[in-house]
């Protein structure tokens, strides 16, 4: 089986990129990393990339005339590099209605909470805030509302009394490298696909025995 051909959007220092590529780099992936496009120059992103062989290009959305020419530069690349699933990765710009749809269950984002709890920004805090006893990560196929779409996978972790946000961030991110190349991979093997608003695992509507969601 050919390996899927994949492109990361980032606009950081990449580390959900890096379990990505850490991913692709064995033997055996069934994905590729063709390119990583970031919309800001000389973040820690794309010296991940270019560490591991991988083509990298800067659009910076300042230098278009608004977000649907941004996104047709990005698209123009895409296309040509024949890319067939698209991964957000601390890509830090709203994509429109025209760009998701373009890129319909090719498109995938992870996102640091259990959706569709908490979405936007400041997610661990406002868990803390919340009272809430779990928090935790959500990889999705994108759609034109925010955060919101059909989700692959999702990992738990407990929220101490003792938590700060940052703690709770750390503890989440660790889950974020586990879950989002095991989302690449099951689709990248084709063994998952959208019916409706939901993912199907290999036909039926439960997580795979290899799906092993941590707590701690």
């Amino acid at each position: 089986m050919a390996k899927l051909k994949v492109a990361v959007l980032i606009s950081g220092g990449g580390s959900n990129l890096q379990a990505l590529i850490d991913l692709c780099a064995q033997d055996d992936a069934p994905a590729e990393i063709v390119r990583v496009i970031s919309n800001v120059d000389g973040v820690y992103g794309l010296e991940r990339a270019q560490q591991a062989g991988i083509k990298t290009m800067v659009i910076d959305h300042k230098k278009y005339d608004g977000r649907e020419a941004f996104e047709d530069a990005i698209h123009q690349v895409l296309d040509s590099e024949n890319i067939q699933l698209v991964c957000l990765a601390g890509f830090m710009r709203l994509l429109t209605d025209g760009f998701v749809q373009k890129w319909r269950d090719r498109l995938i984002n992870i996102h640091p909470a259990l959706l569709p709890s908490f979405k936007g920004l400041h997610t661990h805090e406002r868990a803390i805030e919340a009272g809430v006893k779990f928090h935790g990560a959500t990889v999705h196929y994108v759609r034109p509302a925010m955060d919101e779409g059909p989700i692959i996978v999702q990992a738990a972790v407990p929220v101490l009394p003792s938590d700060t946000p940052d703690e709770l961030a750390a503890r989440v991110l660790e889950q974020e490298h586990q879950i989002y190349p095991l989302a690449l991979k099951l689709i990248a093997q084709r063994k998952v696909r959208v019916s409706g608003e939901k993912v199907l695992y290999n036909g039926v509507a439960c997580l795979p025995e290899s799906v092993i969601n941590p707590v701690g």
